[in-house]
């Protein structure tokens, strides 16, 4: 008994000295694990899934009503009524949204965002839901007689597009020669084409159809396909891996059940939709 009695007081020395450092550790640690909370649990206890995004055609767009419709509004509406929470629409300019969802505005971008590499640096981006395209609609009289991509790589040709939409690295890339007219909304980009005052403008298919088919006198499609090829995914902050694999793993189950062939179906190969736009 007698060795067990002289060590006692040095272990019970360091027992407490143990407990010390425990107590100084503790709090931080619990704090940094707070503040790595995967939005889905915020989203759960708040019950609220907020959705950032921006309106074009017909991806998001305003009825008769004033009420949001388009593709990604049931994208997005689906997705919260899945995960048993009310959605909330944040309308952000486009060229601004990166920087609102990074500091918290909302918990997710669903607006059409092409996966580019200069964006996953900022954001993680689940697999991609949707594929689409950069198309183009022309002016019937600036533009009279174009026919194919390479009439508008000319230094003489003006071409407007959505400021920080993928539309304007695809004209940088692809018409290099062509000057570039940029416009926080891309109805703006479009009205400038329909007045005349640029030569064509670019933007994600198939609005330029679209808008091709309302003003026939104004815009044609002078090219036959698109001339680029996008993945589409929802963006989250960084570091955020339980909310991409939720997202991952709920893209796959409604793929699987068809409805987005459904709900893409309606949206960009009909004009069902139409009659509810102001």
């Amino acid at each position: 008994m007698r060795p067990f009695i002289r060590e006692t007081p040095f272990f019970t020395t360091m027992f407490f000295i143990l407990l010390l450092a425990l107590a100084m550790i503790s709090p931080p640690t619990l704090a940094a694990a707070a503040d790595n909370e995967s939005a889905v649990e915020k989203v759960l206890k708040q019950g609220v899934l907020r959705v950032g995004m921006s309106t074009f055609v017909p991806w998001a767009m305003k009825d008769k009503t004033g009420e949001l419709m388009g593709f990604e509004i049931d994208v997005a509406t689906r997705l919260a009524q899945d995960m048993g929470v009310k959605v909330q629409f944040i309308p952000t300019k486009w060229s601004g949204i990166v920087p609102a969802l990074l500091t918290g505005k909302f918990d997710i971008i669903i607006g059409g965002m092409g996966i580019l590499p200069s964006r996953n640096l900022k954001v993680n981006f689940s697999i991609p839901y949707n594929y689409t395209g950069m198309s183009m609609a022309a002016s019937t009289t600036l533009a009279k007689g174009f026919s194919g991509l390479e009439a508008f790589n000319r230094e003489d040709v003006t071409i407007s597009a959505r400021l920080g939409s993928t539309a304007v690295p695809a004209i940088k890339k692809h018409l290099p020669k062509a000057q570039i007219r940029m416009f926080d909304d891309e109805a703006q980009a479009f009205q400038e084409a329909i007045n005349g005052r640029v030569h064509a403008v670019v933007a994600s298919a198939p609005t330029p159809a679209f808008q091709a088919i309302k003003h026939p006198e104004k815009l044609f499609l002078p090219l036959e396909e698109d001339f680029t090829r996008e993945p589409i995914g929802f963006a989250v902050q960084k570091g955020d891996f339980d909310f991409i694999n939720f997202l991952n793993n709920w893209i796959i189950y409604v793929e699987a059940e068809g409805w987005f062939k459904e709900r893409k179906n309606y949206w960009f190969e009909t004009r069902d939709w139409e009659n509810r736009l102001n």
